[in-house]
């Protein structure tokens, strides 16, 4: 329970730190990248504002750019350049006159691609070139940029983000499973100091409570009248007492983990059979009807006696809360890689707000567990037995029935 508490204190801590640290870098990221893709555009709308002759600004000298001018007849003029090279775009065997005639083709080509885009301002992603245009009276001016520095910058930016997010993530996480120990270590130390409460609470009082039992035996013999039915009455509830420190002495072994069962391959099908034998006189007393069909030969891994005890709880539960007269139904068959056992019995609809707290200890609800022999305690401790072997238990009710399912990992022969 423990260190189920500390994961979910570590899983939710870092859930809350990756959401924060992923807005931060988020952040980060965005703000860099936008910087720089507003820095280029201003750069490219100076460069339109340059015309030819002008002295170059010197935020502009080590600026990559190409001008060019489109005129009404669809001719494009190479008005300005600077840094700006070509020739990445042509085959390095080609010769002089060759290489100017790539360069008009390369030339063309971008400059139609920049027509073809409604905006004023963008990216061409195929030449990796960032464009701005601007109309004046008489061409259309268009200023070029290589934006593959800004995409390598780009790039570089978010392997370093994610760099830093990786480490502040795993550094956080150290950091936060420290704190999640120190956090539930008061709830650690309560936790123990009542499980040792409750087991050595019920060690003590089985020895008087075994005491009475003998001395009321020996007190029936000689009794008589009026007086015998004190000694029953002294007998009986030393027993519900007894059966109750039984039943809290077994919550408290399986919480602190102290008892370890001893699991060895077992057919499930066998189990339930015998106990299904042993409750029919059971149900028969109670006049209820006990029905049952099990497949053959479903082989699990488990502790004998705790299974039968889990059987055992499910078939006394549904003899004490089913109607008189009515039939109980248990069922044992395999379901893909799992035992399915169900034990089913009829009566009113469990409300599903009390079908919800069923399984929690000294739990009672007056519509379904209102038996005077119970204690709220024999699901939860049918329910411990079910996770001690990595199963799942659960309730179902409806207008037709109240089902009790358990599902067991099947073992191979």
């Amino acid at each position: 329970m423990i260190r189920k508490l500390r994961w979910k204190v570590v899983a939710l801590t870092m859930g809350t730190v990756a959401a924060v640290l992923i807005l931060a870098l988020a952040a980060v990221f965005l703000s860099s990248r936008a910087s720089l893709e507003g820095r280029s555009r201003q750069m490219l709308q100076q460069v339109l504002q340059l015309r030819p002759g002008d002295a170059v600004p010197r935020e502009l000298r080590n600026f990559s750019y190409l001008t060019v001018e489109v005129y009404p007849t669809g001719a494009a003029v190479v008005t300005e350049s600077q840094n700006f090279d070509l020739s990445r775009y042509m085959d390095d065997d080609d010769g002089d006159d060759e290489a100017d005639e790539d360069q008009t083709e390369i030339l063309t080509e971008i400059v139609e691609a920049c027509l073809g885009r409604r905006e004023d301002a963008g990216e061409l992603d195929d030449f990796h070139l960032r464009y701005q245009r601007e109309r004046t009276p008489f061409t259309l001016r268009i200023a070029f940029t290589d934006s593959s520095l800004d995409r390598s910058t780009i790039r570089s930016l978010t392997r370093t983000v994610v760099l830093i997010g990786l480490a502040a993530f795993a550094v956080l996480f150290g950091f936060s499973y420290l704190l999640s120990g120190l956090i539930t270590r008061p709830v650690e130390k309560a936790w123990q100091e009542q499980q040792r409460f409750l087991s050595d609470a019920s060690h003590e009082l089985k020895t008087p409570l075994t005491v009475i039992l003998s001395s009321a035996d020996l007190l029936a013999q000689s009794a008589d009248g009026q007086e015998q039915g004190y000694v029953d009455n002294i007998r009986s509830e030393s027993r519900r007492m007894k059966k109750l420190v039984e039943s809290m002495l077994t919550l408290a072994r399986a919480d602190d983990g102290g008892h370890k069962l001893v699991f060895t391959p077992l057919d499930w099908s066998d189990v339930v059979t015998d106990t299904a034998l042993l409750f029919e006189p059971v149900a028969f007393e109670a006049g209820r009807e006990l029905l049952y069909h099990i497949d053959e030969a479903l082989r699990v891994s488990g502790d004998g006696d705790k299974l039968r005890q889990l059987v055992s709880i499910l078939l006394d539960n549904a003899t004490k809360y089913a109607p008189a007269h009515t039939p109980i139904r248990l069922t044992l068959a395999a379901e893909e890689k799992t035992a399915r056992l169900t034990v089913e019995n009829g009566g009113e609809p469990i409300p599903p707000e009390v079908a919800a707290h069923l399984f929690d200890r000294f739990y009672r609800a007056d519509s379904a567990r209102s038996g005077p022999e119970g204690f709220g305690l024999g699901l939860s401790i049918a329910q411990s037995i079910v996770k001690e072997h990595r199963g799942a238990i659960r309730c179902e009710s409806d207008s037709r029935s109240t089902r009790f399912i358990v599902t067991l990992p099947l073992t191979k022969e």
